[in-house]
């Protein structure tokens, strides 16, 4: 599987909600899914789908309504298909499936191996089917051609069309049939796509949209996770969650983790990492001093028992500004005034605990 940046994240993001399930005692099986589930292909048809790999742009998710998948064939075709050649073919494509328009071929012979496409060709596998069974291309001399296609090597796709023409009218084809159908293949090298990728990409995508289907808090914690440094993302991700009627509650203090983590099913703690100028390390401390001895309830409180040399005077004044601090007492202006002094009493009444010590 040749996984671009987005399709490794993507993969961190099933293995992070699958870890998340796992810690609360729910074991799943990811890469043994029925790949029928309807439920599933809801997602896809309603265009649910930011989150779900190589399905979130716009223009995806708008012909995925159009076309309402049903199978996981349709997934793999899809990811093929939305590319910058194939998509002339997409509508055309999605009337074929759905029995609004015939589905025409130049020979009968084309039939059994674009029928699974309604007579389009998709894939590099098909090119390479049709060199071989009717051109009489051996498979060695078909993956040259399909090659040629991927790499747009048009001086050897043109070498190979008389081979093409000549094997296809030594079949039975007439030369205008014969030229037709590499004029095809010519006009989907422009955009020719590998099968076994695509199928790759559409299983990735089928599991991603199974978590988001029957653990949509979980998988929207770790997506959101996964993009907590890109702001704009999180904005989307989060206008996603309300979609789903999921709650992204505030940064808090008492409340939250360094990630995003899922609260019960309608909710979602937000992460504080992806607070601006709080790092791992500060929030490791913050949260160790709220594990040993109860949540916080005052500025003073707080600076008191975290550790003052990873919770500096810009990592307060972020929590503060971001709302982290909000349940304790006092406006946010008025613990940012107060910084200072709390700092201060903080490194006393630590001071103090270690000379005790």
């Amino acid at each position: 599987l040749k996984m671009d940046f987005l399709g490794l994240r993507n993969l961190t993001v099933i293995e992070h909600t699958v870890n998340m399930l796992k810690d609360r005692g729910e074991k799943v099986d990811i890469d043994n899914l029925p790949l029928d589930d309807p439920e599933v292909y809801k997602i896809f048809a309603r265009g649910l789908t930011i989150g779900v790999f190589q399905f979130e742009s716009s223009g995806m998710r708008e012909f995925l309504k159009k076309l309402k998948p049903t199978h996981f064939e349709d997934l793999i075709a899809m990811n093929a298909l939305y590319r910058p050649g194939p998509m002339q073919n997409i509508d055309k494509f999605i009337k074929r499936r759905l029995g609004k328009k015939n589905i025409e071929y130049i020979s009968p012979s084309l039939k059994p191996i674009l029928d699974e496409t309604y007579g389009i060709i998709v894939y590099q596998e098909q090119v390479m089917q049709i060199a071989n069974e009717i051109a009489n291309f051996t498979l060695a001399q078909a993956d040259i051609l399909r090659r040629a296609i991927g790499k747009k090597d048009t001086d050897l796709m043109e070498a190979l069309k008389v081979k093409f023409i000549d094997g296809a009218t030594n079949n039975g084809m007439t030369k205008k049939q014969a030229t037709d159908i590499y004029g095809l293949i010519e006009k989907f090298a422009q955009y020719g796509f590998n099968k076994s990728h695509s199928t790759a990409y559409a299983l990735v995508a089928y599991q991603t949209a199974w978590l988001k289907t029957y653990y949509p808090a979980e998988f929207m914690a770790a997506n959101l996770t996964s993009e907590m440094t890109n702001i704009d993302r999180v904005v989307i991700l989060i206008n996603e969650c309300r979609k789903l009627k999921i709650d992204v509650s505030p940064p808090d203090i008492n409340v939250s983790h360094i990630h995003f983590q899922p609260i019960d099913n309608r909710s979602i703690s937000f992460g504080m990492n992806a607070i601006k100028n709080v790092g791992e390390k500060a929030l490791e401390f913050i949260i160790a001093a709220r594990e040993k001895d109860g949540p916080f309830n005052s500025l003073f409180d707080f600076t008191g028992r975290v550790d003052l040399q990873a919770v500096n005077k810009k990592v307060l004044e972020s929590l503060i500004v971001s709302g982290s601090m909000d349940h304790l007492e006092g406006s946010r202006a008025e613990k940012v005034s107060t910084i200072d002094i709390a700092l201060r009493y903080g490194q006393n009444i630590q001071s103090e605990r270690y000379k005790n010590q």
